[in-house]
């Protein structure tokens, strides 16, 4: 993403690896809105084997933490275990952390993005293999934001993925849900036939506002954001 004015910086806790834009370096705050909200989800599991485990929705629970609550509500909204929005849900929760410290924040993990920004970027799609990979970017003004914008791929990184895209990114309010959708829809696009199929399912969730799918050097899109080329 385009940082002109944001100081970068990392915080790595155990497998959770960040990359955060902020107006000043806020490493420890961080860090420790990163343990928090680890030490919440493995908790949990510890209580709840099944919220690991399950490839399926799993009841809400009015007593769990709020990103437990998130990561329920996201799964049940889109049909996938709760596990399937823990990287977007990490990203949003830290990010929403960090706006008590600087009114601009981006929170990356993974691939999943949680944005909040006053002047306009552009987020460009890492889409591996694609000869399309960094060709296209997504312009986010600030009147949009806070944002998720979450990636999911069949073909790039180690999350677990059923389909063969490149990269199936969804923008949704809520950094959780888009990332639960993007695995969601990630699972269904196995060749070029399936972007549209995908793309249709996706929007009938509510909360999604926008989708963009690539596959080999095919790119499907929907929403109400400006694709623009890198």
């Amino acid at each position: 993403m385009t940082k002109d004015g944001l100081v970068p910086f990392r915080v790595r806790v155990k497998e959770t690896d960040l990359y955060i834009l902020a107006q000043r370096v806020l490493e420890r705050e961080a860090e420790e809105a990163t343990v928090c909200f680890r030490q919440q989800i493995e908790e949990y599991i510890k209580r709840e084997p099944l919220f690991m485990e399950s490839l399926l929705p799993l009841p809400l629970d009015p007593f769990a933490p709020e990103i437990i609550k998130g990561m329920l509500a996201a799964s049940q909204k889109v049909g996938v275990g709760p596990m399937a929005g823990v990287a977007g849900a990490i990203a949003e929760f830290v990010g929403k952390r960090l706006l008590s410290f600087s009114s601009e924040v981006l929170v990356e993990n993974g691939g999943d993005i949680f944005i909040q920004i006053s002047n306009e970027r552009i987020i460009g799609i890492f889409a591996g293999r694609s000869p399309l990979n960094m060709k296209v970017g997504i312009r986010v003004p600030p009147e949009k934001t806070p944002l998720g914008v979450c990636t999911s791929s069949g073909t790039v990184g180690h999350s677990q993925s059923f389909g063969r895209a490149d990269a199936v990114c969804v923008i949704s309010p809520w950094a959780t849900l888009a990332d639960a959708t993007a695995t969601y829809l990630g699972n269904m696009v196995r060749n070029r036939e399936d972007i549209e199929k995908a793309i249709e399912e996706g929007k009938r969730i509510s909360g999604v506002e926008g989708i963009v799918i690539v596959l080999d050097d095919v790119l499907g899109a929907w929403g109400d954001y400006e694709l623009v080329k890198l």
